[in-house]
């Protein structure tokens, strides 16, 4: 490498800064998990994870938690409780701010806590997945009670349930859309969904249903308004899946593999870059196993993703993107050096830094 080379490497990397957010074994919490970062109409971060009592079980006594930043990510502030119910699982955060009001809605979903995904889909357990949201007005300071919305998106044959993870978006006509994924009876059948809202988080209805054999998608308008979910794919080909719709995301086209965006069967971020046209910008652990945080750029609506540039190389798992302020961009991820889940870190960076080579 000559040394201009060298030189471009190097300022490409020191355009990487990172904030450990959340340390597993802190806080009174066995793990930390299921990242998820939203810039709010005032321009805060917030930060919000699954805070895991007692172990890094998907079940079990979990609150769900917050931190807020104000610099764009570069310091964060004390870590608050959204919601506790005892013993039982609260999860799955999943929020999208209204433009139009500034209102933060949180979408979630609870279980009891001694209730697994297998008991649940078995219809052995002692209650039912059930799905929640609660709002902000203040820019994430506080947060109203949770309110259950389970019989307006939830079908009688569905048992698992799952809201994001990651973020909703608001489209341009102003719909809120929030991805979502089940599983549904007869048999074992994963499920990818979104629901939506045309009256600013008030009520909440079904939307289109993408599968079998996928899960958990994010979801962002494209430059001629169509919607494309990104999806978490059981194929067994090691590619991400993607659905397309036409009407605002009330129904989607049946799903196609990307044949770029290798993935380990694990969550995955979608998200658009509105400083540019076209551009998206897309993160996943870019392996078979849950290692090597790759985030990438496309800037033709995800026909082709032009630039990549990996973050972490060791264990990485679960990832949500965000566009900071100043056009930067935030990563918030599952990073550690044996195990993706010793920490959730935020990493911030150019769109130079991504679209060095």
């Amino acid at each position: 490498m000559n040394w201009l080379a060298f030189l471009t490497v190097v300022a490409g990397l020191m355009q990487v800064e990172e904030t450990v957010v959340f340390r597993s074994g802190s806080e009174g919490y066995h793990t930390f998990r299921i990242p998820s970062v939203l810039r709010t109409s005032k321009g805060t971060l917030l930060a919000f994870a699954e805070g895991r009592k007692n172990s890094v079980h998907d079940h079990g006594d979990i609150d769900l938690v917050l931190r807020r930043s104000l610099d764009q990510g570069k310091t964060w502030e004390a870590l608050q409780i959204v919601w506790d119910d005892g013993p039982n699982t609260c999860g799955n955060p999943c929020p999208v701010v209204d433009r139009d009001s500034g209102t933060i809605w949180l979408l979630m979903t609870h279980n009891f806590g001694e209730d697994t995904e297998a008991r649940i889909e078995a219809g052995t357990a002692r209650g039912s997945r059930t799905i929640w949201v609660t709002s902000s007005s203040d820019d994430g300071k506080t947060w109203t009670k949770p309110r259950d919305i389970t019989a307006q998106v939830k079908k009688a044959e569905w048992t698992w349930y799952a809201t994001g993870p990651g973020i909703g978006i608001q489209t341009r006509s102003g719909r809120l859309v929030i991805p979502c994924d089940h599983k549904a009876q007869p048999g074992r059948r994963f499920f990818s969904h979104v629901i939506y809202s045309d009256d600013h988080g008030q009520t909440w209805k079904i939307g289109g249903i993408v599968g079998p054999q996928c899960n958990e998608c994010q979801i962002a308008e494209l430059s001629d308004g169509q919607l494309m979910l990104n999806i978490r794919s059981y194929r067994g080909t090691g590619r991400r899946l993607v659905a397309l719709s036409k009407d605002g995301g009330e129904t989607f086209s049946e799903p196609f593999e990307d044949p770029v965006l290798i993935e380990p069967v694990c969550q995955a971020s979608l998200l658009r870059y509105d400083p540019l046209p076209k551009a998206l910008l897309f993160s996943n652990p870019a392996s078979t196993r849950r290692e090597k945080m790759t985030v990438r750029l496309s800037l033709d609506d995800g026909r082709t993703w032009r630039y990549s540039r990996e973050l972490h190389q060791g264990p990485s798992a679960y990832s949500c993107l965000t566009v900071l302020e100043d056009g930067g961009i935030g990563c918030l991820y599952e990073k550690g050096e044996k195990s993706a889940y010793e920490t959730i870190t935020f990493a911030r960076f150019s769109l130079d830094w991504l679209r060095t080579p």
